[in-house]
């Protein structure tokens, strides 16, 4: 099993940035890629970023590309969202996810993090 923490979620203006993290533990070892996912009450969970644990390649959703950025540090497990100008519509609780195959269904999932950004 793999284990997955967020950290770094908060209230904060627009235009404000927040990095969240997400420290992975256990069989890390079992994950190809992982992401970052957002929800809002009522509405359906959306994908925000996904890297492959490798780095080889990463993905932005269009809503945030220019702002959001994801990274890997293999060494500490951990991966990152760096969120810069953020809006009061980026408020949501993210998840962080990991997956056992790059293209395949996400098979791990944190206990999510709040961002709420106020205007």
């Amino acid at each position: 099993q793999v284990q997955l923490v967020e950290s770094g979620g908060g209230l904060v203006q627009a235009g404000d940035s927040l990095r969240l993290s997400c420290a992975a533990s256990g069989r890390t070892f079992d994950i190809a890629a992982m992401g970052w996912f957002r929800q809002v009450p009522g509405k359906e969970r959306e994908i925000v970023a996904r890297i492959r644990w490798s780095g080889a390649s990463s993905y932005l959703a269009d809503s945030v590309k220019g702002r959001f950025t994801i990274s890997r540090d293999n060494a500490k497990n951990t991966v990152y969202l760096q969120m810069n100008s953020l809006k009061p519509e980026d408020t949501a609780t993210y998840y962080c996810a990991g997956a056992k195959s790059v293209l395949g269904n996400y098979n791990y999932w944190g206990q999510g993090t709040q961002v709420t950004v106020s205007s």
